[in-house]
């Protein structure tokens, strides 16, 4: 008999109920997941997704800073003594240097940057390639490249390599007003003379600009892109005049060589307007490379003080005139010697003579020490020193260079026995060669003192001209006074009676004065002459000031020449007429 199968076990139950719970937990969990998503998706892009952006965007923006070009500095006419050229700094960003892809002949990498880099900047691609390796974001590599090079570095479209527009200083005409223009610092702001001085209007405003660049640094076309322009600065017009500039300088250095001297200076100053035409330095500096020069950058004629010796004479005989107490033909016995009432001293003249009988004139004419004491005894030491200011020493004179010294002119309660008298005759103070010009452009001026000035005129960065506004003069003396002194220093170059005649110009008329005197910063002298052309109408005042001449100490010997050999050429440029000899007054007698 077989046996029975048995009975089959039971498969287990599914029922309809539990296999929908296991569906609903699957679509829960991924809804929760779906949610999850969608809320990180809605937090980035809805909440947080403007910081994120504006993150991404920093790491793809570049910012580069613009130098407002600086202004020019011109001479009367127009010259450029000073400009500013357009040059480029080349700069990197190492990181993106190193994502050059390069190309079948050129590697990838700051390698290959290197090596199409060098040829155009003339460097050695080992070393340039050492320099653009590393994290910096923006490093030098070349400063002040021309515009040509810049255009072949752009049309590389190298990522990484940055050009940043600068200005750079230029003096076109080397030596000639360098110590009065001065020059700019390795900042490009000015740290010497009128570069100095007029830095605040001469200096630009600077700009930015900020845009965004690609992976290989390329700008990106429509990206962001925040400019701010650079605005230039104003440009200087000067009184100066190249020409006369030109010859005042070759003057000084020639002369300085002839007499062994130290040091020549030279002003030439317009007779009633103030305007300088020419401050002339021996030695004078390139502002294109100063170098060791740049500790005598500052020009002499505002900042070297000296006595003014027999050239301050003119001042005693103008507080004469002007207070009656002589006139230019007052009579005076001249002994050897002065000897001082209060004890003082003796004063003497340059050569031992005999009892002279010199009228005013004639001891001006003469320059004697002796004659000037003698006859400048009746003013009262208030008087001497209220004439000393008002023709201004001890003050500076406001022309617009860096520098200036006031000289020296001690109040005269301070003055000792000595120097009561001294200042009679031009010792005992200092003034610097643009105060010493500037007293005979008060004479020459009918007796009004004008500040002397070397700025002519401002021109806007839009090409607006604007004249630098001047102030009105202050009378010192009367105009009948001034014109009889300007009679009285025409005798101190006439070839009979004067120290001077070295100074006399064929076919003008010429007023003037010598002078020797001591340098108070030392125990040099300085040789000097200071004249004016023509005397009959006055339109040039002219000093020569030669510091420590080796060939003679007399200003009618080493100075007097040169003035009429740079007021001759001044004239000539100018174009002024010669004197009309024929209406000539007489001169005054200088002897009785």
């Amino acid at each position: 008999m077989r046996p029975s199968a048995g009975r089959p076990s039971a498969a287990p139950a599914v029922t309809v109920a539990g296999s929908r719970q296991r569906v609903t937990a699957i679509v829960v969990v991924v809804a929760l997941v779906l949610a999850v998503f969608g809320l990180r998706l809605v937090y980035l892009q809805g909440i947080n997704g403007p910081a994120i952006a504006q993150e991404a965007l920093k790491d793809r923006l570049v910012s580069v800073s613009s130098v407002g070009a600086r202004g020019q500095i011109t001479d009367v006419n127009g010259v450029p003594l000073a400009v500013s050229v357009e040059r480029y700094d080349v700069a990197v960003n190492q990181k993106q240097v190193a994502t050059y892809k390069g190309t079948k002949d050129v590697p990838g990498g700051a390698a290959g940057v290197a090596q199409l880099l060098a040829p155009i900047l003339g460097a050695n691609p080992a070393e340039l390639g050492g320099t653009l390796v590393g994290t910096s974001t923006y490093r030098y590599i070349a400063k002040s490249v021309v515009p040509d090079v810049a255009r072949q570095i752009r049309a590389l479209v190298l990522p990484g390599v940055q050009l940043e527009k600068v200005a750079s200083r230029v003096y076109p005409k080397g030596t000639l007003a360098g110590n009065i223009v001065g020059f700019v610092g390795a900042d490009g702001k000015g740290a010497q003379g009128l570069e100095y001085s007029l830095q605040g209007r001469l200096a630009g405003t600077g700009g930015s600009e900020t845009y965004e660049i690609g992976g290989h640094g390329q700008t990106i076309p429509g990206g962001y892109d925040v400019a701010t322009p650079a605005v230039p600065g104003s440009s200087a017009r000067l009184t100066l005049i190249s020409d006369v500039q030109w010859k005042a300088q070759e003057a000084a250095n020639a002369q300085k060589a002839a007499t062994g001297a130290d040091a020549v200076t030279i002003v030439v100053m317009g007779a009633r307007t103030g305007d300088v035409y020419a401050i002339a330095d021996s030695d004078s500096i390139d502002p294109n490379n100063p170098g060791a020069g740049a500790a005598g950058a500052l020009s002499r004629a505002v900042t070297q003080v000296f006595e003014p010796g027999s050239t301050g004479k003119v001042v005693t005989m103008a507080a004469l005139l002007e207070n009656g107490l002589a006139t230019p033909t007052s009579q005076f016995q001249v002994p050897n010697q002065f000897t001082t009432p209060n004890g003082a001293g003796v004063i003497t003249d340059a050569e031992n003579h005999g009892v002279e009988h010199l009228t005013l004139t004639g001891i001006l004419a003469q320059s004697s020490n002796v004659g000037t004491v003698t006859a400048g005894q009746t003013l009262t030491v208030q008087q001497r020193y209220d004439y000393l200011t008002k023709f201004g020493f001890g003050s500076r004179t406001g022309i617009e260079m860096p520098g200036e010294s006031g000289g020296i002119l001690r109040p005269f309660a301070k003055w000792d026995g000595r120097t009561q008298y001294n200042v009679l005759f031009g010792q005992g103070l200092a003034v610097n060669a643009l105060q010493a010009v500037s007293v005979y452009g008060t004479v020459a001026n009918g007796g009004v003192k004008v500040t002397p000035h070397v700025v002519a005129g401002w021109t806007s960065p839009d090409g607006t001209y604007t004249p630098v506004a001047r102030p009105a003069g202050d009378r010192v003396i009367s105009q009948n006074t001034a014109g009889e002194l300007m009679t009285m220093l025409q005798s101190v170059v006439d070839a009979g009676s004067g120290t001077g005649n070295a100074a006399a110009i064929p076919g003008y008329r010429v007023a003037g004065k010598t002078g020797t005197a001591q340098e108070l910063s030392s125990n040099g002298i300085t040789a000097s002459f200071v004249g004016v052309v023509p005397a009959d109408a006055p339109q040039v005042v002219v000093g020569v000031f030669v510091t420590n001449p080796r060939t003679s100490v007399y200003g009618g010997v080493v100075a007097a020449p040169v003035f009429a050999d740079v007021a001759g050429f001044t004239l000539a440029s100018l174009g002024v007429a010669p004197s009309d000899t024929s209406a000539a007054p007489a001169l005054y007698p200088t002897t009785w």
